[in-house]
């Protein structure tokens, strides 16, 4: 089994939702990275923290960012997750379980880029197909569009940027200039989505920086949104080619 093969496995039946957004079995994911590599291996990393001790997360301002590394067909991929609570927001000063539980989610995110489920974290409904007369186009998208293969690069860009963009100091939440450059840099890159789709995922991927954005800067906030709903409707307006 390669990666090709992982893209067009269909996680559906083994997902859940929660406050809107979508949860893949940790298990059922691990049990099917075994069957794809049997010698797959994943990896928590740890920081050292002011008593000369190691924990399995990073501290960011009294809240937790958990990293893990998933090596597959000898390839490590690696993500990043906070440990949030049931809103979706980080938890300052986090429990065990709470971190355990991000670190699990944050190990299914990590094999999803070595293509199992990889679909449902870009926004679609199912995953790849090989049928030789389906159109050059990716599974349905929300609100009903589609996402043509050739985006994909454009949104990894478009992601890359962005980051790079909103990288901040550490107090950052208290910057008037730093959540503008964050806002400025969003509406920037809007330009380079050309689908409904590809706008959709574009936002989910800032979510709780937005999030955060609305609650302390929300003049800012709205000019983003208004940005986004303007080219929502001009892409909805568009035929599909």
């Amino acid at each position: 089994m390669s990666p090709h093969d992982l893209l067009k496995i269909n996680v559906n039946d083994h997902t859940e939702k929660k406050n809107g957004l979508t949860y893949l079995s940790w298990a059922w994911a691990w049990a099917e990275v075994l069957k794809a590599d049997p010698a797959a291996t994943f990896e928590v990393q740890t920081f050292d923290n002011d008593k000369m001790t190691t924990m399995p997360y990073m501290d960011v301002n009294g809240t937790a960012l958990v990293w893990v590394t998933v090596t597959m067909f000898g390839k490590p991929m690696t993500c990043m997750l906070p440990v949030m609570d049931y809103r979706n927001k980080p938890i300052l000063n986090p429990d065990a379980f709470a971190v355990n539980t991000a670190i699990m989610r944050c190990m299914t995110k990590a094999v999803a880029l070595h293509g199992l489920g990889l679909y449902i974290y870009a926004g679609e409904d199912l995953p790849e197909s090989d049928e030789k007369d389906a159109p050059s186009t990716q599974a349905k998208a929300p609100m009903g569009e589609l996402t043509r293969k050739e985006d994909g690069p454009k949104y990894d860009k478009i992601l890359t940027k962005t980051a790079n963009k909103s990288a901040q100091p550490k107090d950052w939440d208290n910057s008037d200039a730093s959540r503008k450059l964050f806002a400025d840099g969003m509406i920037e890159w809007t330009t380079h989505c050309t689908t409904v789709a590809g706008l959709n995922s574009y936002w989910k991927s800032n979510e709780l920086q937005l999030d955060s954005l609305k609650e302390t800067h929300p003049t800012l906030y709205e000019g983003v949104l208004k940005r986004f709903k303007e080219l929502k409707q001009q892409l909805s307006e568009k035929p599909n080619e």
